[in-house]
């Protein structure tokens, strides 16, 4: 391959910024705009021919303009004669459609990597997918990261004593032991019922978690709710005070109101896999970047070098 090239579209430039500048690379000029329509324009304005391309597009609110501006992206790289071209997401979009969990639904999470990989994609470079089986929904390459690393760093700087980690849910008890085993912490679990796709009824905490402070950590913040309930049910068993670490930050309909008025959850902490918005930016929210991570991964993969030393999400 003659060189790296890296450029990214409209879903979170500055990430792309913060990649290339760790890199030492030059951000490849692409014209991603829109026509009078409103049809996606995508020009790549630099010569890409034999080179490795990494594109670098969450597939983040709004969700499917940035799909199909990543789509779009990879097949101008293909007819551009691109030797190699890899997807970077850091938040893979409709995740959370994985399965079949009702009659005549689809599983969207597979449909999208159908059409990753019939644009044009020779593999993939993501992070903290919702359901690490959607690895198996490509026909194709996956390096799936993990943001514990920077997440945990975090933790423990702030040096928080008598800390318990917390999984929201019974399904995340594997990302929880994690966080546990890293930050040398008891791990405690919410039993909770979800009553629809957005709301959930919290029943009981399994674990003990009186006098402590607790760290609620998850892969997605959406709406909040699940969150706050959480954040409640913890305070109610006496919990002193209550922090959350999340990978991707959605952040959508009414969350930052319920944050707001959450006087239980003392701080947010999520990674700037997805962009946040001015609107956004309240003190009780704290991001930290991913961006090292994700510019470690892109300079082993052009290298041909392993990168199992940074998805392992339970390495020491």
């Amino acid at each position: 391959m003659n060189g790296l090239a890296i450029f990214t579209g409209n879903a979170n430039p500055e990430l792309a910024k913060k990649i290339c500048a760790l890199l030492k690379v030059k951000l490849t000029d692409v014209l991603v705009g829109r026509f009078s329509e409103g049809e996606i324009r995508v020009k790549i304005q630099e010569n890409i021919r034999g080179k490795d391309v990494f594109i670098i597009q969450p597939t983040c609110p709004p969700t499917n303009e940035s799909l199909m501006e990543l789509l779009i992206m990879i097949d101008a790289a293909k007819r551009a004669s691109a030797d190699r071209i890899t997807p970077v997401l850091p938040y893979y979009g409709y995740a959370r459609q994985d399965r079949k969990d009702q009659p005549r639904v689809p599983i969207t999470a597979k449909l999208v990597a159908n059409i990753i990989v019939a644009a044009g994609a020779d593999r993939v470079l993501t992070m903290d997918l919702h359901a690490n089986q959607i690895q198996g929904f490509f026909d194709i390459p996956v390096d799936h990261l993990y943001a514990i690393n920077a997440l945990c760093d975090y933790f423990n700087q702030k040096e928080i004593k008598n800390l318990v980690v917390v999984s929201p849910d019974v399904g995340g008890i594997k990302m929880a032991r994690a966080y546990a085993k890293r930050l040398g912490a008891p791990l405690a679990i919410v039993d909770k019922r979800r009553e629809s796709p957005e709301k959930t009824e919290v029943m009981h905490i399994l674990g003990d978690v009186k006098g402590m402070n607790a760290v609620l950590v998850d892969d997605i913040v959406a709406t909040g709710g699940s969150l706050v309930e959480a954040a409640s049910a913890l305070s109610k068993e006496g919990v002193k005070e209550v922090y959350a670490a999340v990978s991707h930050g959605i952040l959508s309909g009414s969350a930052i109101e319920k944050l707001n008025n959450c006087k239980v959850l003392k701080e947010l902490v999520i990674t700037d896999s997805i962009p946040l918005s001015k609107e956004k930016q309240i003190d009780k929210i704290k991001v930290v970047s991913v961006a090292s991570l994700l510019a470690e991964a892109i300079q082993r993969i052009h290298d041909e070098e392993s990168i199992s030393c940074l998805f392992d999400e339970t390495r020491q």
